[in-house]
């Protein structure tokens, strides 16, 4: 559990540096592609981490029941997250009303995936990465608007198309990489 957890300390807060604007600044300190290189290398590491640890470590004890609703409504939220996650990086139509897709697509694949599990170790990996979309989606909203854009319709069907092979390939591999069929 050890693993995961340094996993998503790293991971997790190196994401949490854009969220608080003085502190990003100060370690950017006028050199941008030093500090994208250091992000990108501390994601790295723990985005390798999270996984590994996740499947080292024992289920542990049961915090909660799942809750079934979750578990069925499962499979459509994540396909909703990986479309909102694609449309994130898209001047769609979808980007433009919802804000920050990707920080909403997180917030519910983690949120679904937290109470569809219920053990320790699903519990610390979902809640935490919960616990950074709402704190980020906050720092968004205090940040204001995303800057306009002329939205084109291209995009929000290539997001939706994306979304939805890439949840499906996800939900194929998902039974032999996790143990959990999820349809």
């Amino acid at each position: 559990m050890t693993v995961m957890i340094v996993g998503l300390a790293l991971f997790l807060g190196v994401h949490l540096l854009p969220a608080i604007r003085p502190l990003r600044h100060s370690l950017m300190d006028g050199n941008e592609r030093r500090y994208k290189g250091i992000f990108s290398l501390v994601a790295a590491v723990g985005l390798v981490l999270i996984p590994v640890g996740y499947w080292l470590a024992t289920p542990g004890d049961r915090l909660f029941a799942p809750v079934l609703a979750a578990r069925r409504a499962a499979p459509w939220l994540v396909t909703l997250a990986f479309i909102l996650l694609a449309a994130s990086h898209m001047r769609g139509h979808i980007r433009r009303i919802v804000q920050h897709p990707m920080v909403i697509g997180v917030m519910l694949w983690s949120g679904v995936h937290l109470l569809a599990n219920g053990d320790t170790r699903g519990t610390i990996l979902f809640g935490s990465f919960l616990a950074w979309a709402v704190i980020d989606y906050v720092a968004s909203l205090a940040r204001g608007r995303i800057a306009p854009f002329e939205p084109r319709g291209r995009y929000d069907a290539m997001a939706i198309v994306g979304g939805i092979i890439v949840a499906g390939i996800v939900m194929m591999l998902h039974g032999p990489l996790f143990g959990v069929r999820p349809v």
